[in-house]
């Protein structure tokens, strides 16, 4: 199955074309102001370097969320319009997910946050099972103060992973069974291999059923009539 995967939901922003769960062409750059110039580009770029068109994908998958709003917008919207052109289905995935997927530890618990701004952080738990992780509970939205009492209260070792950097110097002072681990950010190579199931299971949506994972309200409206320009399958919509 080839796949366009795309996540602009963190200061990371990355494409990738995979087929089989495996990367075919990749691109990324992180600047949290710069998604809607990167995103087109970078996916024609990854068409050339694969030697693909559009219409050779078979779905497209697109991180929702938690994370920054514009991008997440940005990112959602270039999805949606690529994958009704071409006629293919969109399968949302998480930047939670796809950071906690991506974590390297055979035992620790994992804490997976986004820094979503104004001092708050999207988190989740995961347990690591063979060839993946298992999410345990929903995610949430807390401070960083909530993010340090959160893990003082867990029996368990854990791994923190996602924008830990971002968190504030002190606040992890004297936590010797927490362990900071990669990767800061979601990449869309991982993003294939964290819808895999709803891929496998054909629990695909229409482009427009797709929705973003906020968790809390916008800081900004966005006026999405300037983001018109979508490459290739731009054309294809008027054919």
């Amino acid at each position: 199955m080839r796949v366009l995967c795309m996540t602009t939901s963190t200061p990371a922003s990355s494409v990738a074309l995979t087929e089989d769960r495996q990367v075919v062409a990749s691109a990324s750059r992180i600047d949290s102001r710069g998604h809607s110039a990167f995103l087109v580009p970078a996916i024609d770029f990854c068409f050339d370097q694969a030697g693909w068109t559009p219409m050779d994908i078979d779905a497209v998958v697109v991180d929702i969320g938690p994370g920054l709003y514009t991008g997440i917008r940005v990112g959602l919207s270039t999805a949606q319009g690529i994958a009704a052109a071409i006629g293919a289905p969109l399968v949302p995935a998480t930047s939670l997910d796809a950071i906690a997927l991506r974590a390297a530890t055979g035992r620790r618990r994992i804490l997976a946050i986004v820094d979503v701004r104004r001092g708050e952080y999207a988190a989740a738990w995961y347990h690591p099972v063979p060839g993946g992780v298992v999410k345990d509970g929903r995610p949430e939205i807390m401070t960083a103060a909530e993010v340090r009492a959160m893990l003082d209260s867990e029996p368990e070792d854990v791994l923190l992973v996602g924008d830990a950097p971002s968190l504030p110097e002190e606040l992890l002072t004297g936590m010797h069974r927490v362990k900071i681990g990669r990767p800061r950010y979601p990449s869309a190579g991982t993003l294939a291999e964290a819808a895999a199931g709803q891929l496998l299971s054909d629990a695909t949506m229409h482009p427009d059923e797709v929705r973003p994972m906020y968790l809390r309200d916008p800081d900004v409206s966005i006026n999405w009539s300037i983001i018109d320009d979508r490459g290739p399958w731009a054309r294809m919509e008027g054919e």
